[in-house]
C-alpha cells in the first residue's frame, strides 16, 4: 500500500509542477532579451519616391511577435517625369512684382490622399536583443486624386501687367507661348477649383526596424509603390511627346518614427 501511495502521490507532484509550469511561463517575458509584448503602435510616416513626396501616419496593432496589422493614411503629391521647375536667366519685373519659377506645359498639380490596411512582417531573431529587424511590409488601398488648376503670370496686351491665367482652349497660344509668361502665380491660385480623381493604389516594400519590441518606433523601408487611376491624370499639356498616363509606378524610401504601447 505504502508503494501505490508513494507512486499516486509521485504521479501529483508531477502533475502540480507541469501546470504550474504552463501557468507561470509567460513571466518569462520580462526577461529583457525576450524584448517588451506590446498591443499597438503608432508612427508618423515621411515617404520620399521618384516622382514626389508624402506625408502620413500609421497605427499598428501586434498580432505576434513577427507580425503587425496596420491602418496608414498619408498627403503627397505625384508629379510627372517631364516637368522641370525654370526661370528666366535674367530676374524680370512687371508692375513691381519679380517673376516666380514656373515649370512650361503644366497644367494641374495632382495632390493624392492615399488610406490603406498593411501587413508587416519580420524574419530577423535580432529583434528580441534589441538589433536591426529585417522584415517585409505590404498594403493596398483607395488613392483619391486631387487636381488644381495651374496658373502663370501671363504679360497683359499692354505688356505692361499680368495676369493669372490657367490652361485652357482659349489661353493655349498664349499659355505656351514663352515669351508671354512673367512667372508662375501665387500657390494659392486654383485651390477653390480643384477636382477629384478617383484610384487605388499597392506597396511592398523591405522593412527595416531598429529595436522592434522597444517603446519607441525607428523604422526605415525601401520599395516599389503604384498609384491606378480612373483615367488618365492630366498634369501636363500633351505635346512634344509628352503623355499623360493613369498608372504611376514609383520607387521610394519611407521613415518612421513613433511609439508603441
Amino acid at each position: 500500500m505504502r508503494i501505490k501511495n508513494y507512486c499516486l502521490l509521485s504521479l501529483l507532484l508531477c502533475g502540480f509542477a507541469l501546470t504550474a509550469q504552463e501557468t507561470f511561463q509567460p513571466k518569462q517575458l520580462d526577461d529583457p532579451s525576450k524584448g517588451l509584448v506590446y498591443n499597438k503602435e503608432f508612427a508618423m510616416n515621411f515617404r520620399l519616391h521618384t516622382n514626389g513626396f508624402a506625408f502620413g501616419a500609421t497605427v499598428g496593432r501586434l498580432q505576434t511577435y513577427y507580425r503587425t496589422k496596420y491602418w496608414h493614411a498619408e498627403i503627397g503629391e505625384l508629379k510627372h517625369t517631364k516637368e522641370f521647375r525654370q526661370s528666366f536667366e535674367a530676374p524680370s519685373s512687371l508692375n513691381g512684382r519679380v517673376s516666380r519659377a514656373f515649370k512650361y506645359g503644366k497644367q494641374n498639380n495632382l495632390y493624392v490622399l492615399r488610406g490603406g490596411l498593411g501587413v508587416k512582417r519580420y524574419y530577423s531573431e535580432k529583434a528580441k536583443h534589441k538589433g536591426v529587424a529585417v522584415g517585409i511590409s505590404y498594403e493596398g488601398g483607395a488613392t483619391l486624386g486631387l487636381l488644381k488648376p495651374y496658373y502663370l503670370e501671363l504679360r497683359a496686351g499692354d505688356g505692361k501687367y499680368s495676369v493669372s491665367k490657367k490652361y485652357s482652349e482659349e489661353t493655349a497660344d498664349r499659355f505656351l507661348d514663352i515669351t508671354q509668361i512673367h512667372g508662375a502665380s501665387g500657390w494659392g491660385k486654383g485651390l477653390g477649383e480643384i477636382s477629384l480623381l478617383p484610384g487605388v493604389h499597392g506597396k511592398f516594400a523591405v522593412h527595416f526596424d531598429w529595436g522592434a519590441f522597444d517603446e519607441y518606433v525607428k523604422s526605415f523601408e525601401g520599395g516599389i509603390m503604384v498609384d491606378a487611376f480612373a483615367r488618365k491624370a492630366p498634369i501636363m499639356v500633351e505635346l512634344d511627346n509628352v503623355e499623360n498616363r493613369m498608372v504611376f509606378i514609383n520607387l521610394f524610401l519611407n521613415l518612421q518614427f513613433g511609439k508603441r504601447w
